[in-house]
């Protein structure tokens, strides 16, 4: 009898692991709209730089990466590195991972 209990707790065990990580266990009863202000500029905020850019401003869940992919309209061709250089170099004393929501920044252009 324990035998039979201990079989029936490891498949219980298994399911829940196996629902856990195909389905998940947190409802999302909402979603949430995002529409970036976005103006494509011609020129970089660095003088140094010359990076193509667009300025946009940060709403609430966006990332650098998430905003950049949004412009562009496809996943990041470049590395997680190379964005985070750029964005420095578009934005000096910013980091990427400090940025304001309602802020506008510079984020670089991959989309050609």
């Amino acid at each position: 009898m324990k035998k039979l209990f201990a079989f029936l707790f490891i498949i219980l065990i298994i399911y829940v692991v196996y629902f856990d990580l195909t389905v998940g266990t947190l409802p999302s009863t909402r979603t949430q709209q995002v529409n970036a202000k976005v103006e494509t500029i011609t020129k970089p905020a660095a003088a140094d730089a010359d990076i193509p850019s667009f300025k946009a401003k940060v709403n609430p869940g966006e990332t650098v990466i998430s905003i950049v992919e949004h412009q562009i309209k496809k996943t990041l061709p470049v590395s997680i590195t190379e964005l985070i250089e750029d964005f420095r170099k578009l934005n000096p004393g910013q980091t990427p991972e400090k940025i304001q929501i309602g802020s506008t920044y510079h984020f670089p252009d991959y989309s050609k």
